[in-house]
Parts: structure tokens; C-alpha cells; sequence
């Protein structure tokens, strides 16, 4: 009997243990790419207060679905607001947004913080980092982070790049 009440105690003890591990996000790599254009000011989802700059595209690879980008903030590199700004590239933007990815499988959304720089003027070349901070149904406490990097083309008002980093649901 007590070999047997040892037995039982033990998986209750391994039971018990259960929950928290469940409870741990569930994370995953992401590699994949994007594609999006300029969406003008009062269509689409792009407030109509200029100067905001919007964007919506895909996403494949890792993350796929459909996405939206708003800017929410930006600061010219030659603006003063930074100290010791590099000298010779006055078309380099700082920027915050908000980037909103509609996920293809389930129809659930990402929401996340985007901030970067950009280079509106001069060769074209971006750099970005979306901080997730939830979404709806199972992603609604989405975590983690991706790296964009790409190639923005004023004239044609496009953007393509990649991405890698990782996504989290709970």
C-alpha cells in the first residue's frame, strides 16, 4: 500500500507541475519576405492627417497573411532632435508605427510596434523592428520580435524586403 500511495502522490506532484509549463508561450522562428505599396492619406486604413505615411502589402514564409503599416512618428536625421546626427544624409527618417498583419490561416491579427529608419530620398535602403503586443482570438497575447530589412522605391511608391525573428502565442 505505501509503494502504491507513492505512485499516486508522484503523479500528483507531476500533475500539479503541468499547468505552469502549458502555460508558457508557445515560440517559433519566422523567416520569410513582404511586399507592400504606398497607401495615399484618407484611403484604405491611412488616416486622412498628412504627413502620415502608410503602407499594405503580404507577408509569406514564416508569418503569412496580409499586412498594414502606419506611421505614427518620424524625425529628419538633420531635424536637431538627435545628438550627433551623421553628416551627408539628410534623407534618412527615423520612424514609430503601427503594423498590423492579417494572418492567412485562422484569421486572427498580429498587432506590433514598428520602429526603423528609412532612407525616403537618397538610395532607398530600410531597416525595421515589430515588437508584437498582442492581436485577436488566438493571438491576442502575441509576443516576440521580427527584423525586416528591404528596399523602398519612392517612384514606383513600393516596398520588398525580408524578415526573420520570432513569433509567440500563448
Amino acid at each position: 500500500m505505501t509503494r502504491w500511495f507513492q505512485s499516486i502522490a508522484g503523479c500528483g506532484v507531476l500533475l500539479m507541475a503541468i499547468p505552469p509549463v502549458l502555460a508558457d508561450p508557445q515560440c517559433k522562428p519566422v523567416v520569410g519576405h513582404f511586399e507592400a505599396v504606398v497607401v495615399p492619406p484618407g484611403q484604405g486604413h491611412c488616416p486622412s492627417n498628412p504627413p502620415v505615411f502608410c503602407t499594405a502589402g503580404r507577408v509569406w514564409g514564416g508569418i503569412q497573411g496580409n499586412y498594414q503599416f502606419v506611421m505614427t512618428g518620424e524625425i529628419s536625421s538633420n531635424s536637431g532632435l538627435i545628438s550627433n546626427p551623421p553628416s551627408g544624409i539628410p534623407t534618412i527618417q527615423f520612424f514609430v508605427g503601427k503594423s498590423t498583419i492579417f494572418l492567412k490561416k485562422g484569421g486572427d491579427q498580429v498587432d506590433g510596434t514598428d520602429t526603423g529608419s528609412i532612407d525616403v530620398g537618397g538610395q532607398g535602403g530600410f531597416a525595421s523592428l515589430i515588437t508584437f503586443t498582442g492581436g485577436t482570438g488566438g493571438m491576442s497575447d502575441a509576443t516576440g520580435q521580427i527584423r525586416l530589412r528591404g528596399e523602398f522605391d519612392a517612384q514606383e511608391g513600393a516596398t520588398n524586403g525580408d524578415y526573420i525573428g520570432t513569433l509567440c502565442k500563448p
